[in-house]
């Protein structure tokens, strides 16, 4: 059975959901998920599993992002990007570069973040998106969010349609669960001239990068799946099994502690051949044992399984 992730360069326009329906039908097989949504306007990095390796995909979900971005200062919409109507249109004439750096390093580091009304958060069991279509308007909690870089490449002044903008080209690394457009909505509200996204490309999910993912007319080709053993060394640390190690997770049992401090995510752990054997909690302290959290060879295909 195939199994395994494929790094999907997600054209614009497509859903996340579209890409796992292509997905399906290209692997033959409806068990496939992706970790984590990109807006239909967005580009980029999109981490698809199939089968076992749908399993990897809650480990990738909460890794960090690494987005390009072109934000627009002196307007700002509905959306917080460039699909939404315009709301209110602000002179950008007086405003200098060194007052929007100031402004990102301010947006950078540990923030708090109120996502973007028309996010896919739940309210009452509704979208937030849903609720903002239908009239309603709809206020989300600030959560924390961590900016690990908020780099300015270019900035450049415009005019359209008599209007005045900013267009800065930036490189963001972030956390999980941070909304890029809120951030160019804020960088706008800072500088008291509002501000929306015309541009996002999401360059890297994790230890997965632009540079490995394929688009659709290749995945046509080749799918050019990542094996659950390379995906699993390149996403947690990693411990090699002896044998008997190997038998014994293999049938669900505990084994002796490894003797690295514990990670704060699961290890891998592999068989003596290479084969993934299990997901780890490895506590790291002799006199304890490592439980596995997932086991991906069970007892009838572990090597020395019959034994």
């Amino acid at each position: 059975m195939l199994s395994g992730l494929v790094i999907v360069d997600k054209p614009q326009g497509w859903t996340s959901h579209d890409v796992v329906a292509k997905m399906r039908r290209l692997a033959g097989t409806r068990k496939v998920g992706h970790a984590g949504t990109l807006d239909p306007m967005a580009t980029g990095v999109l981490v698809i599993g199939i089968n076992k390796a749908t399993r990897l995909l809650t480990y990738i979900v909460g890794t960090s992002k690494t987005y390009t971005t072109t934000i627009r200062l002196g307007q700002s919409t509905v959306t917080d990007d460039a699909e939404g109507e315009t709301t209110s249109i602000s002179t950008t004439t007086a405003l200098t570069e060194q007052q929007i750096r100031q402004a990102i390093a301010g947006l950078t580091g540990e923030i708090q973040q109120v996502p973007s009304s028309v996010s896919a958060i739940k309210v009452n069991g509704e979208r937030s998106y849903a609720r903002v279509r239908a009239g309603e308007e709809v206020e989300l909690a600030a959560r924390a969010v961590t900016i690990e870089r908020f780099e300015l490449h270019e900035l450049r002044r415009g005019q359209a349609e008599g209007m005045e903008f900013v267009d800065l080209d930036a490189t963001v690394e972030c956390s999980s669960g941070t909304y890029i457009r809120a951030l160019a909505r804020d960088l706008g509200q800072q500088l008291s001239v509002g501000g929306h996204l015309t541009a996002l490309r999401r360059t890297a999910v994790g230890p997965y990068s632009i540079d490995q993912a394929r688009s659709l007319e290749q995945l046509e080709e080749d799918l050019g799946v990542l094996e659950m053993g390379q995906a699993a060394r390149a996403l947690m640390p990693v411990r090699e099994l002896s044998q008997e190690e190997t038998i014994e997770l293999s049938f669900g049992r505990r084994i002796p502690a490894g003797e690295l401090p514990p990670p704060s995510q699961p290890v891998a752990a592999f068989a003596p051949d290479g084969t993934l054997v299990a997901l780890l909690e490895d506590p790291g302290q002799a006199g304890k044992n490592a439980k596995a959290v997932l086991v991906f060879a069970p007892a009838e295909n572990a090597v020395g399984g019959k034994a």
